[in-house]
């Protein structure tokens, strides 16, 4: 079995590869409200059944677990070998070319919401177990494709069938980059609420802007009541900011907006945060005492700051790079007044309860706190040897090792990697308009998952 050619068996697969794909892509599987039978929405509901009928005909051990998830099998032996993927797709907006679930074929790609994040990478997968069944290779060792349904979102799908079903010792999640990400930040959200008291006028009387703790905001809005507001000053910081924004006046009524720059929250240095900029001009008006503790606090601790420096928890190591802070939900009322939404990556070498014991809670106390461990492998480990050595004999290239602040399903096993499917120098268009898959990478990412697949479970 030294001998096969995993191009070529791709090859050989290749119009039927590309057809699967783009009928998993037609499916709008985007999370809706659910029933008991379609927990996530009907159009997940109809990809999962797609892909298990698929696994189905071609012979594969499958099974539903109460539509949260699902697998595919393939192989005998005690050991279970994971592919971890999933198959709801994020909502795909405006500004399209093409229909966003038309699966369109031109100029070489794969055109469709989920393309690339994750269906594509999933059907490579699928087809690369598929190849070592038809083939009739022995393996020692079973591989399992566990097919999530909820990983745009609150990864219930995962929770529900770790709780139901067996798993896999090691494995790896088709739904990042290559070479090989070895290590995931931890990631923590929580709230700084300011503590309540009441103190002066009511001047701000609204400030709103966010709506994920993992999204850099876009848009701020602040509502004032304040007699001869110079409206040349706002316009004034906008300029020099180099910010788009408007102001409304209708008597004392003010009404501000700011737009920045969205990012995700793993990489806010590549945004601009709105509600922090609105903080930094609203420190800079006569408010009431409260709001003026809020805005400053925004301001002075967040302002031009992503690593934690002025809060007191600028942590990093070796393996992961530094811990980053994205304040991603910013909420100010005159009677309530007023939190910031925290989404901290740390470290895989830190601890989560150092950061909050790190934090002065004088004037803001710390409150829903959400935490998902990092995640880290060894880099000595057989997984991570396996996958280097056939990385670089599929494509030639050093398969170095990568950590990243985002979080994949690879996190849910305990000896788990994301493994591509995105090849070094190409765009990443997950999540954006005309998202796409180039089906050269389709056909090579496939090649590389059924090589790696069999030196793990032969």
């Amino acid at each position: 079995m030294k001998n096969i050619d995993w191009v070529q068996e791709v090859e050989n697969r290749k119009n039927e590869l590309i057809e699967d794909t783009r009928e998993l892509l037609k499916i709008k599987s985007v999370l809706e409200e659910g029933t008991e039978k379609a927990p996530f929405g009907e159009g997940i509901a109809e990809a999962l059944h797609f892909l298990l009928e698929t696994g189905k005909k071609d012979g594969f051990v499958t099974k539903n677990v109460d539509g949260y998830a699902g697998h595919i099998e393939h192989g005998s032996g005690e050991e279970l070998i994971g592919v971890l993927c999933h198959i709801d797709v994020v909502p795909e907006g405006d500004g399209w070319s093409v229909p966003p679930f038309g699966a369109v074929v031109k100029d070489g790609r794969i055109y469709a919401r989920g393309a690339i994040d994750d269906k594509g990478p999933t059907m490579a997968a699928y087809y690369a177990i598929k190849i070592l069944k038809e083939l009739e290779i022995p393996l020692s060792k079973r591989i399992r494709m566990i097919i999530g349904t909820d990983e745009e979102s609150n990864w219930r799908c995962v929770d529900h069938y770790f709780a139901h079903e067996e798993m896999p010792g090691i494995g790896f999640a088709p739904d990042a980059d290559f070479p090989i990400i070895h290590a995931e930040k931890g990631i923590m959200d929580f709230d700084l609420i300011q503590k309540k008291d009441e103190k002066g006028d009511k001047v701000l009387k609204s400030l709103t802007s966010g709506h994920r703790y993992n999204m850099v905001p876009d848009y701020a809005e602040a509502l004032l009541a304040l007699e001869n507001f110079e409206e040349e000053t706002f316009h004034t910081f906008l300029e020099n900011e180099n910010l788009s924004g408007h102001v409304t006046i209708k008597g004392e009524e003010v009404v501000l907006v700011i737009e920045g720059v969205s990012a995700h929250g793993s990489m806010p240095e590549q945004g601009v945060n709105a509600g922090i900029k609105m903080c930094e001009f609203l420190s800079n008006l006569a408010l009431d005492e409260k709001a003026n503790e809020f805005v400053r606090y925004g301001a002075q601790m967040f302002c031009g700051d992503y690593y934690g420096k002025k809060l007191g928890i600028a942590y990093k190591d070796e393996v992961s790079g530094p811990l980053t802070v994205n304040i991603g939900l910013i909420r100010y009322k005159e009677d309530e007044g007023g939190k910031y939404g925290l989404n901290i990556r740390y470290p895989v070498t830190q601890q989560s309860s150092a950061i909050i014991e790190g934090i002065d809670q004088k004037t803001f106390s710390i409150e829903n706190v959400d935490d998902s461990p990092p995640h880290h492998v060894e880099k000595d480990h057989q997984l991570i040897q396996t996958l280097q050595r056939v990385y670089e004999e599929r494509t030639g290239e050093e398969a170095t090792l990568l950590a990243i602040g985002g979080g994949t399903y690879a996190r849910a096993l305990k000896a788990g990697v994301a493994f591509g499917p995105l090849f070094q120098g190409r765009e990443d268009v997950a999540h954006k308009k005309d998202e796409y898959m180039d089906i050269e990478d389709l056909l090579k990412a496939t090649a590389i998952y059924a090589q790696a697949l069999y030196e793990l479970a032969k």
